[in-house]
């Protein structure tokens, strides 16, 4: 890649994940489509946007261990059930055309945001709700349709996994894009990576800036989401989901 690309690609990357980090998803919004404007075919540029948001999910891990919010087992209870999905979705993704795709999530997406504008006091304190055999059994099925999503789609489904632990699990907005930023970001993401590694092409020569962008971005973005309160992350969770609805829609 020339120089000018490459550090326009970096500076893309580097605002993405900073937005994705604070707000618990969204960095393929920006990222993506800039992979592809520079030249990298849909599935190549798909394959290594996914590789690289395993370093937002690292960037944001090694900025949420010195906090000590996340409960194990309630954390492998959301690997267990989404992972599956994300290696079923890696490989329908190939089967189903993109623009159907792209707009039904661009139209579930805004539907995030704009339910949590209309429910004011949402995710800004933290409650224990459906803690239940039948709580985790729903919670567990929604969360493996949320990883299909995200092992098929590139946009928006870490702000799924976000609003579904506010909502059915009663997490504030804080600890629930701090869940969303390690078991997403850097858990279902490289499970989606390795899959479509496997099925796809990966453009390594692209990763070096990708990576450091995102490894940058991912631990600026928590650093923001932890110091910040939840209403704050509430406004620009609500913002970025209806702007990556639009920018699906209309991509």
């Amino acid at each position: 890649m020339p120089l000018i690309d490459q550090l326009i690609l970096f500076f893309v990357s580097l605002i993405a994940n900073i937005m994705s980090a604070f707000a618990g998803g969204g960095a393929g919004l920006i990222q993506l489509p800039a992979i592809i404007f520079l030249g990298l075919p849909f599935s190549i540029a798909l394959a290594t946007h996914k590789v690289a948001s395993v370093f937002l999910g690292i960037g944001a891990t090694l900025r949420n261990l010195k906090e000590k919010r996340i409960e194990r087992r309630f954390a492998l209870f959301i690997l267990a059930t989404g992972l599956p999905g994300v290696f079923l979705g890696a490989h329908i993704i190939i089967n189903i055309p993109d623009n159907i795709a792209r707009t039904a999530l661009g139209v579930l997406t805004i539907s995030l945001g704009l339910y949590s504008y209309f429910k004011p006091d949402l995710g800004t304190t933290a409650m224990a709700l459906n803690r239940t055999t039948k709580g985790f059994m729903i919670g567990g099925i929604s969360l493996f349709t949320i990883g299909t999503l995200n092992g098929s789609l590139t946009s928006g489904t870490g702000l799924f996994v976000t609003l579904w632990l506010v909502r059915w699990f009663g997490l504030d907005y804080k600890t629930a894009v701090s869940y969303t930023l390690v078991l997403v970001g850097l858990f279902w993401n490289a499970s989606g990576a390795i899959t479509l590694g496997l099925l796809s092409e990966i453009a390594w020569d692209w990763l070096p800036v990708l990576i450091v962008g995102s490894l940058l971005g991912g631990y600026i973005g928590a650093h923001l989401a932890i110091t910040k309160g939840n209403k704050a992350i509430k406004i620009v969770y609500e913002t970025i989901t209806i702007v990556v609805g639009l920018r699906l829609i209309f991509y």
